[in-house]
């Protein structure tokens, strides 16, 4: 088994999202952690949130322990300070789960 969450952002400045991106990979590797889709989308339809979303990807990671871990990694959140709350204007968690 493995946990899985499933995320919407609004994305402002897709170059530095993207800095973030490479900057936060090989932390992420060390904690087993890994994408697996990743879709740029244009209208939402329905949600329950008022947030904007145009960026929705899975992560995945070994166990729930791992994920918590990870995000609260010190390294990962120098990285998230400096790219990430400067590129994203709102996180969406849509759902996270168990996988088998």
């Amino acid at each position: 088994m493995s946990y899985e969450m499933v995320v919407g952002l609004n994305v402002l400045d897709d170059d530095t999202y993207q800095e973030y991106r490479i900057a936060m990979k090989p932390i992420l590797l060390t904690y087993g952690g890994k994408f697996g889709y990743d879709f740029k989308v244009s209208e939402v339809l329905l949600g329950e949130t008022s947030d904007d979303i145009n960026r929705v990807f899975t992560i995945n990671f070994p166990d729930s322990d791992r994920m918590d871990g990870f995000f609260s990694d010190s390294d990962y959140i120098k990285v998230k300070m400096r790219y990430f709350d400067n590129s994203v204007s709102s996180t969406t968690i849509i759902s996270s789960y168990e996988k088998t």
